[in-house]
């Protein structure tokens, strides 16, 4: 059975995935719509049109403008680094009541609780990702994250 943190770590991972179909760290640099920046002082905050909709979501997790805001006037974080959108992303794990499900691997519970935050995870309204597909790619995800 995988540690708590290693569960967090597997199913962060799984929302990138989610968020952007990809495994490598260039999806912390990344705004909606598909384009790039490169300035992590702060959040972009720039709203982008694609698929018909606009929006200021930036990084791995899709974070938006105000949210990255409310975290910066909450002390969390004071940047947009990735180290920084990894902090929010748990942030909203533990807010969504979400957290406690992560860390038992029960990843069908946390999907339940997280579905309208990110909207690329299964069962949401913008995913084509399975239930299926994401158990399988948090389990790979454990399995890489495990210490040797």
């Amino acid at each position: 059975m995988a540690s708590a943190d290693v569960n967090t770590k597997a199913f962060l991972k799984l929302i990138r995935f989610a968020e952007h179909k990809r495994d490598d760290d260039s999806v912390y640099y990344i705004l909606y719509g598909g384009s790039t920046f490169t300035d992590t002082s702060k959040h972009p905050n720039k709203a982008m049109t694609a698929w018909g909709r606009t929006s200021t979501a930036a990084g791995a997790y899709q974070i938006l403008y105000r949210t990255w805001k409310e975290a910066v006037d909450q002390g969390l974080v004071s940047d947009f680094t990735p180290a920084s959108q990894d902090i929010i992303a748990r942030h909203k794990l533990k807010t969504r009541k979400a957290l406690k499900s992560v860390e038992a691997g029960n990843i069908e519970d946390a999907i339940g609780y997280l579905r309208s935050e990110w909207t690329s995870l299964p069962g949401a309204a913008q995913s084509n990702f399975s239930i299926a597909d994401a158990r399988k790619k948090f389990n790979q995800y454990v399995i890489e994250l495990k210490p040797k």
